[in-house]
């Protein structure tokens, strides 16, 4: 099932891991009914190959991980824009997390989820999604839980159908959210997957400033009019 299309493992960086996609998207291209949601920051490069590629709008939905205090890494859940919260049972039992905490952490990244939303969007407008086709786009999946904030958002706000796409992701988090959106794509699935970061070679950082340039360049392109 791993038909790795364009896709090089390791995966030299993000922009490659958005053009290894592409074809994947194709039955997509140009459609008015249709957009590309980045999870920033890591997800911007990837999902703006992809928008550019197909012609399709790129816009964010901003989520944050809820990491453990002591293990930021490993997600107790996540938050998205719109007031959602989904959080991961098993890791809030196995590390007896209190409700105290947690709230205390998902108020931190709350403050960090309206500074991105504000630094990154400025004055653009959140995007219609009622009955609109999304696809949602990320560097690769670790829990998936941020993934589950966002399908949760994104089908708040009224998406009639929900794509993911990511390069890289654990086959058991693809089995798990297979079960709540209408399509994965995922080219590269490995059993043992330790973090996504293993799977490329430049995996450093993407700036705020990274960030709004490719936003901004996606925002100005002129797209196919809708007929």
């Amino acid at each position: 099932m791993n038909h790795s299309h364009a896709l090089q493992i390791p995966i030299p960086d993000r922009r490659a891991a958005g053009q290894a996609l592409v074809p994947m998207l194709d039955a997509y291209r140009g459609r008015a009914d249709t957009i590309v949601l980045a999870l920033p920051r890591g997800g911007v490069p990837v999902a703006y190959e992809i928008a550019c590629a197909l012609e399709l709008r790129l816009d964010l939905l901003t989520v944050r991980k809820l990491g453990l205090p002591y293990h930021d890494e490993l997600a107790m859940g996540a938050i998205a824009s719109g007031g959602v919260r989904v959080l991961n049972r098993d890791v809030l039992a196995m590390h007896d997390i209190d409700e105290a905490t947690l709230d205390a952490v998902a108020q931190r990244e709350l403050l960090e989820l309206q500074r991105r939303e504000r630094v990154y969007r400025g004055d653009h407008p959140m995007p219609e999604l009622c009955s609109q086709q999304v696809i949602l786009v990320d560097d690769g999946l670790a829990t998936g839980a941020t993934m589950r904030a966002a399908v949760q958002a994104v089908r708040n706000r009224g998406a009639a159908r929900i794509v993911i796409a990511v390069p890289v992701a654990p086959s058991d988090t693809i089995a798990e959210l297979r079960e709540e959106v209408d399509e994965v794509i995922c080219p590269f699935a490995p059993e043992f997957f330790t973090a996504i970061g293993r799977w490329y070679v430049d995996f450093s950082q993407v700036s705020d400033q990274a960030v709004m340039r490719l936003l901004q360049h996606a925002w100005q392109r002129k797209l196919p009019s809708v007929s």
